[in-house]
């Protein structure tokens, strides 16, 4: 059953002082143990979501409110993501791989291995307007058998890939993370935002036409308690991102201007609705919402 808990925006710069929405977060399903990879459907008014641990990922229907699920079991799957035509693109821990649903439910893989060793297991994905797939490789889903199966690191590092669309090549786009995790190009895909959460800050790289990175600065430093996650960016730059019981709010020059509070940890979000609108938040044990002010960035390729 929903229920909600008052809406804690703490806005930390005159910049966020615009930024509202209702004033109390929906509590849409609880019962995961690590809930992650939200992704909306606009086509089909729903959401899906991981439960990483649980091997599974859930659906919520928009139009009845209704939970069920989606896929189980899942690949122990992560972050999940649409690529130009509507179609599911998932970071799968277990199969330590990601992949495509296709329309008719087939699944294909995009990227398992690099230079012949195995991914270590991919965290989270966005695709570019070209069809690219980007993904975040750090080796969490291998650590143990809590979010995958306990297994060896083939490849020396955490990098963060590219998966091209056509040759099905998969190159290092940028090899010196810690853990990379949450990424997210800007709306104009001139940028692109990785978070690593063990170094606890977010990067910014430029993005050149052909698909390689230069920069890398540090575009936000956490807090001792900000274990940067997921990201996404609305339509005007601002970067949203899932840190510690919270999620964060950015300007585009940097500076945390806002912080939305939540009773539990959150992972990743997503913005979804009809109007793109409506924030969906995955944290520890639930799925929460909200609507507001904001407007998620429509992907370059969906504005087309």
């Amino acid at each position: 059953m929903m229920d909600t808990i008052p809406t804690e925006f703490d806005v930390l710069d005159e910049r966020f002082a615009a930024v509202n929405g209702d004033d109390r977060v929906e509590r849409l399903h609880i019962g995961t143990r690590w809930a992650e990879g939200p992704v909306y459907f606009p086509a089909g008014r729903f959401l899906v979501w991981s439960d990483i641990p649980n091997d599974r990922m859930l659906r919520w229907d928009e139009t009845t409110g209704v939970v069920g699920t989606f896929r189980q079991p899942a690949g122990y799957s992560n972050g999940n993501t649409l690529d130009r035509e509507g179609r599911l693109i998932s970071c799968e821990h277990g199969n330590r791989r990601v992949t495509r649903t296709e329309h008719d439910g087939s699944i294909t893989v995009i990227a398992d291995r690099w230079q012949g060793r195995r991914l270590n297991s991919p965290n989270d994905a966005v695709v570019r307007s070209d069809g690219s797939v980007w993904f975040t490789d750090p080796p969490y889903g291998i650590l143990s058998d809590y979010e995958g199966h306990a297994a060896e690191q083939e490849i020396d590092g955490c990098h963060v890939y590219r998966a091209d669309p056509v040759t099905g090549g998969v190159l290092v786009v940028a090899d010196d993370f810690v853990r990379p995790n949450g990424l997210a190009f800007s709306p104009d895909e001139s940028l692109l935002y990785v978070a690593d959460t063990r170094a606890r800050h977010i990067r910014v790289f430029d993005v050149r036409d052909d698909g390689s990175l230069t920069g890398g600065k540090v575009f936000a430093d956490g807090s001792a308690n900000d274990n940067f996650d997921g990201i996404r960016l609305d339509d005007t730059g601002r970067v949203w991102t899932a840190a510690g019981k919270a999620v964060l709010c950015y300007d585009p020059d940097g500076t945390l201007i806002g912080r939305l509070g939540l009773p539990e940890f959150t992972a990743n979000l997503v913005f979804g609705g009809p109007k793109r609108n409506r924030m969906f938040i995955t944290a520890s044990t639930s799925l929460y919402s909200l609507m507001t002010s904001v407007t998620g960035a429509l992907p370059v390729w969906a504005a087309r």
